[in-house]
């Protein structure tokens, strides 16, 4: 692992796709861009339900699948920016497959049956959360729970030997990520993502939790009454959405591990920040792709660029 020097000196990037919506029309532009990815300097996007890949300096973005059944979703970059791993729709049945980064044949990594179509607000199966830091690992969220078919549970699945599983001792999550050495985990207890509910603050309100999976402690960093969700750790600090301040809009906020403070990264006004991604580079600034805020270790850059395949989700 890095050092702490290190890893302060390094470029943090967090990308985040914003609505469609707010972004004004433009021919050099793609819309309806979804559930984006960095690592470095490459970035994975689905359009169209197909995953896409393009640099994060902007350019052509390449399709990588092309299946003309189900929806590929949830791509995530592998530590060495070599493979992609996702959720797919082969066969009738959705599973968790990786792919070369430039393009290639899926390959299949689960086999546990999912459980089977669900309305819009019950989300998917198998969804793909992050890669542990050596890369040996996936981090999945499987809907193998006997508390109902919407609730998840994690497990770890091995890329170089398909069907082979690691379930956690967390008997119920939603989106996470895991901490810089793969010792703990940054994690929704709820998972209420896939609902249009805004401005809740009912039972389902989300908060943010960090579990020690050495020692097999738990601590809620959140205490906001609306929602906290989306956990991206980063370094000393964990990134999260929440609607937390007046407009009651889903931005970006950071909370340091050390001083235990949390504030405020983007200021969106008018639509809500929608599964943002993390992504990190010792190399250099990283321009932002068209609309795309990121944010470094100790600073916070929001700006826009004539990038092509550069728009997000519908957050309205």
């Amino acid at each position: 692992m890095r050092s702490a020097k290190s890893r302060a000196a390094a470029l943090v990037v967090v990308a985040v796709f914003i609505a469609a919506a707010a972004l004004p029309a433009s021919a050099e532009e793609a819309r309806l861009l979804r559930h984006p990815h960095i690592m470095g300097d490459k970035v994975a996007f689905v359009y169209a339900g197909d995953i896409w890949t393009v640099s994060a300096g902007g350019g052509n973005a390449n399709r990588v699948t092309s299946m003309p059944e189900g929806l590929e979703v949830f791509p995530k970059i592998s530590p060495d920016g070599k493979w992609i791993a996702f959720s797919g729709e082969y066969a009738g049945t959705r599973q968790v497959y990786v792919v070369p980064f430039d393009g290639g044949v899926p390959k299949r990594l689960t086999y546990y049956p999912d459980v089977g179509p669900m309305p819009p607000r019950g989300g998917y199966d198998y969804m793909v959360l992050d890669w542990t830091p050596d890369g040996k690992y996936i981090l999945v969220r499987a809907n193998r729970t006997p508390f109902g078919r919407r609730v998840g549970k994690y497990i770890l699945i091995d890329p170089a030997n398909p069907g082979v599983e690691k379930e956690l001792q967390i008997p119920e999550g939603g989106p996470a990520s895991l901490s810089p050495d793969g010792k703990k985990l940054a994690y929704n207890i709820k998972s209420r993502e896939f609902r249009t509910w805004k401005r809740y603050t009912a039972g389902r309100a989300q908060d943010v939790f960090l579990y020690d999976l050495e020692k097999d402690t738990i601590e809620k960093i959140t205490d906001w009454e609306g929602t906290d969700n989306f956990p991206l750790w980063v370094g000393d600090d964990v990134y999260f959405a929440s609607d937390r301040d007046k407009n009651w809009k889903l931005n970006l906020w950071k909370y340091n591990i050390g001083t235990k403070q949390t504030e405020q990264v983007t200021n969106f006004t008018e639509f809500d920040v929608l599964y943002p991604s993390r992504g990190a580079t010792s190399t250099g600034t990283i321009p932002p792709m068209g609309r795309l805020p990121r944010s470094k270790s100790r600073s916070t850059v929001t700006s826009r660029s004539p990038v092509p395949y550069t728009a997000g989700s519908a957050g309205a």
